[in-house]
């Protein structure tokens, strides 16, 4: 009797501890949309579903002038059309009316293109000030995105060390958005940070900004690539299966260069008309694409991602001379394409 009681609790403790939740099958086939310096038109979103996207990141800016600075200026004539209010409104109706779904995910530019994530106010007063703003902004647009039903909610960027020494203020602003917004919420954290964040079990995706380093080499091969990715790979699922949520790659991409994969998160400095560099890979940029979508889409546990990144006019952007991270008109467009086809279906 006692070893039949004892194989039921074993066998119970077994299914607890195994249980995965049933995750959505779809994925988010993004893409990480640029804002525009005015309206977009019909003839700006047939490129997005012509490469298999059904989600489109927008992303309005807020800007610091530096690291100490509480002041955040947001939704300003200063600013692109497509980082205010207006714009952000009307592409969604354009996109929605054209079958795609959006998230729309708030980013702070700092002058200077300073990292966000060391945010650091140097008075309690000076902190508060910012809050004050920072939450006026995330909630201008969440309040938005419940007016529009947008889907998925991003309600910050790479902000570790604000969310780190000011935790109450998050407690307090997931609150608060959770009152005016009922769709899906999450949060981009930087690829360094996304274990260390504290807040993963009140949102519902765990959101990372994927540039993580996978391989030193000039030209890796999409074996060494796979390589590189173990370690970054099990860490993800590991917090994914302890918290319960899906992964989600709210940015993700390369660039087209040699070495693109040894410090992913490096953009190029090299202006329009400067003479084309010898360092252009677009093979780089395709396999180590290809490893992306063979490691990550096929698993539960992933939820999809954004590609960095989309800009409105297709036809100009990107490029053969072009070694920014953008894939029109490169290789990597039907790399993209082939593999979003593979999980092309609408999303609920």
């Amino acid at each position: 009797m006692k070893s039949k009681l004892w194989l039921a609790i074993v066998s119970l403790l077994f299914i607890f501890c195994s249980y995965q939740p049933d995750f959505p099958k779809l994925k988010y086939n993004g893409l990480s949309l640029v804002a525009s310096r005015d309206s977009l038109k019909i003839e700006h979103i047939l490129p997005l579903k012509n490469v298999n996207a059904n989600t489109i990141a927008l992303m309005p800016f807020a800007f610091l002038e530096d690291l100490e600075r509480p002041e955040l200026h947001f939704n300003n004539k200063r600013q692109w059309w497509g980082e205010r209010v207006g714009g952000v409104q009307q592409s969604i109706q354009l996109l929605q009316r054209n079958g795609l779904k959006v998230m729309i995910k708030p980013q702070i530019w700092i002058w200077h293109g300073e990292f966000t994530g060391d945010l650091n106010m140097t008075s309690d007063k000076d902190w508060q000030t910012f809050e004050n703003s920072y939450l006026e902004y995330i909630l201008l647009y969440a309040e938005l995105a419940e007016q529009r039903q947008i889907s998925l909610f991003c309600i910050g960027t790479e902000l570790y060390n604000f969310t780190e020494k000011r935790p109450e203020f998050w407690q307090k602003m997931i609150a608060e958005v959770r009152n005016v917004y009922s769709g899906k919420i999450t949060y981009a954290e930087n690829w360094d940070k996304v274990d260390q964040f504290q807040f993963w079990d009140q949102l519902d995706f765990i959101g990372v900004d994927a540039y993580f380093p996978v391989s030193e080499e000039e030209n890796p091969t999409e074996a060494e690539l796979s390589k590189g990715w173990e370690s970054h790979k099990k860490m993800l699922q590991n917090l994914s299966s302890a918290t319960k949520k899906q992964v989600l790659f709210t940015e993700y991409g390369y660039r087209n260069v040699d070495f693109a994969t040894k410090e992913p998160w490096l953009a190029s400095s090299r202006r329009r008309g400067d003479e084309l560099p010898e360092y252009l890979n677009e093979e780089l940029q395709v396999k180590a694409l290809q490893v992306i979508y063979d490691e990550f889409w096929p698993e539960k546990w992933f939820a999809g991602g954004f590609l960095w990144k989309w800009h409105h006019d297709h036809e100009r952007a990107g490029g053969k001379q072009n070694d920014q991270f953008t894939p029109q008109n490169k290789m990597a467009e039907k790399i993209l394409k082939s593999n979003y086809s593979k999980y092309s279906e609408k999303l609920e």
